[in-house]
């Protein structure tokens, strides 16, 4: 990644709460078509979340840790906060000085964007504050949230909105947590009177049906995008007893990860 700081724009997406056996299960299926098209040899690559809920797991994203290939070994990360004794920086990592990722870029001239999903990333709170205020632009609505049947569509409406304003000659990080996925999810199923790996999975193919706007507004500006889409955890529907996250379970440790470059004139 170092050799990209500067040239290309970034984008993270975090699809927050997504599983793992859910996305590999619809993109094998051919039920979400556009992420598909986008990922690598068309798979997700299965990783361990450093954190079993959003705000660790994000924070833990913007200081370089991302989620772990889950082969053995030591794994190169792609970017990295410096600090000593960290045995995971190799060659092709861009490392910086700065405590996080957003800090960081804007520190070598990027213009760095946040898109809110879930709760934690509502300015209406001390907390919810935290994580928006690493970044110099920030936008959370409830229509970005939880409770939302539309919430993508509001958050790339806004998208649509604000991206003009960047020059096109200034290098662009933009992060987007999308909400679909997390309980509350039954509105994305006709019908559902509760939440369920149903739900959850009609989420993402809402989500799916989204995603290729988003890949055509931000390499609109000209510049190739690396991009970065992970879940930030995953979520029981009742294994083993348990339902939600924040708990030790291998549905909640291990999301689908992937990177690759978007071109422009590709979407």
């Amino acid at each position: 990644m170092r050799s990209l700081i500067g040239g290309h724009d970034l984008l993270l997406v975090t699809l927050d709460t997504l599983r793992y056996d859910v996305a590999v299960a619809e993109a094998a299926a051919g039920r979400t078509p556009n992420l598909a098209r986008a990922l690598p040899g068309g798979r997700w690559e299965r990783r361990h979340s450093p954190a079993s809920f959003t705000y660790a797991a994000h924070h833990a994203f913007f200081a370089g840790f991302l989620p772990t290939p889950a082969g053995p070994g030591r794994h190169e990360r792609l970017y990295a906060a410096a600090f000593p004794g960290s045995e995971t920086s190799g060659a092709e990592t861009w490392v910086f000085d700065e405590p996080d990722l957003p800090t960081a870029l804007a520190g070598v001239g990027y213009h760095t964007l946040c898109l809110g999903g879930v709760g934690f990333f509502n300015r209406h709170s001390p907390l919810g504050a935290v994580l928006p205020g690493l970044f110099a632009e920030a936008h959370w609505e409830s229509e970005f949230g939880v409770t939302s049947p539309t919430c993508l569509d509001a958050q790339l409406d806004r998208l649509a909105e604000v991206l003009p304003r960047v020059p096109a000659t200034r290098p662009l990080f933009t992060f987007l947590n999308i909400a679909a996925m997390h309980q509350p999810n039954r509105h994305h199923l006709p019908g559902a009177e509760v939440d369920s790996l149903a739900s959850h999975t009609a989420a993402l193919r809402y989500v799916d049906g989204r995603i290729d706007r988003l890949f055509n507004l931000v390499t609109g500006r000209g510049r190739p995008v690396f991009t970065i889409i992970c879940s930030d955890h995953g979520t029981a529907y009742g294994e083993d007893g348990h339902t939600g996250h924040r708990i030790g379970h291998d549905v909640v440790w291990t999301v689908p990860y992937a990177h690759f470059t978007l071109r422009p004139g590709e979407w």
